[in-house]
């Protein structure tokens, strides 16, 4: 079998025989694409990539499937410095390692040259030792919290604006706002109210609607067979089981609270924070 090197493709060229003239058996060769499955020996570390993660600690596969080795000489630098991974990438080629877990997209790491990190980190590590530097930090973390502050106040308003209760149930419609604002709104909590892709009331619609399903209907304990689109309809059911039972807050109907799953849900978040 021989192999041929073409650009980033590595391709296997399985013979034929043909009769020659002569009576000896010559071959001629037929391309064969192993791109998804054979890794490259000589990868061109010349370009930056975003990857995924090999079936090796070494080795990577590119967009187009190709398994490609690590170059020499090469390290991961884990994900979790962003000023750190930001100055490697503008010293030179790097291949950005992601992984996707379901709809949600995951850094790994940035593959790159170990002088490259090690000069790059020492420089960063000097700029962070300084008196400047600390003060700088001090200063962006007091904006961050003030941002932070100011958005929850914000969601929580837009919480209470969406749910819209009858007066006689304002008290369960601030429970209700605090418990799904402090789930929704943390840093890093990767839900829907941490986007910005739609407007805060939106933001605030939907984050109420997965609280109701998580805390108020049986969700997370039902068994929903893999078949494309079956969760999203159990998800949009149960949505419309939560809205009736807002509804029932708006207008002001008489609600059994020993009964009702969303004053069970609210009084067992309270008996958690007390214990």
């Amino acid at each position: 079998m021989d192999w041929r090197l073409t650009g980033d493709s590595l391709q296997a060229l399985p013979q034929q025989h043909l009769a020659t003239p002569g009576g000896a058996i010559a071959s001629y060769q037929t391309k064969v694409d192993f791109t998804s499955k054979l890794a490259l020996s000589r990868p061109m570390p010349n370009q930056s990539r975003t990857v995924s993660p090999g079936p090796n600690t070494n080795q990577v596969i590119d967009a187009d499937g190709t398994i490609l080795n690590v170059p020499d000489g090469w390290r991961l630098l884990p994900p979790g410095d962003a000023g750190l991974t930001r100055r490697v990438k503008a010293a030179g080629p790097t291949w950005t390692v992601k992984q996707k877990r379901g709809r949600r997209v995951f850094s790994q790491g940035v593959w790159a040259d170990a002088q490259q990190i090690a000069s790059a980190k020492q420089t960063l590590d000097a700029e962070r030792s300084t008196d400047a530097y600390a003060k700088k930090r001090k200063s962006d973390a007091a904006r961050r919290e003030k941002k932070q502050t100011e958005y929850v106040g914000e969601f929580e308003s837009a919480v209470i604006k969406f749910l819209a209760f009858d007066d006689r149930y304002q008290d369960v419609s601030r429970q209700l706002a605090d418990a799904v604002t402090r789930h929704a709104t943390p840093v890093g909590s990767g839900t829907v109210a941490r986007t910005q892709r739609i407007p805060v009331q939106q933001r605030a619609e939907s984050a109420v609607i997965a609280w109701m399903r998580h805390q108020t209907t049986a969700y997370d304990n039902l068994s929903i067979p893999r078949v494309k689109g079956k969760r999203r309809e159990v998800r949009r059911m149960l949505a419309e089981q939560s809205r009736r039972l807002l509804e029932s807050y708006r207008k002001g109907r008489d609600v059994d609270a020993i009964r009702c799953p969303l004053q069970i849900a609210l009084q067992k978040t309270i008996d958690i924070e007390a214990s």
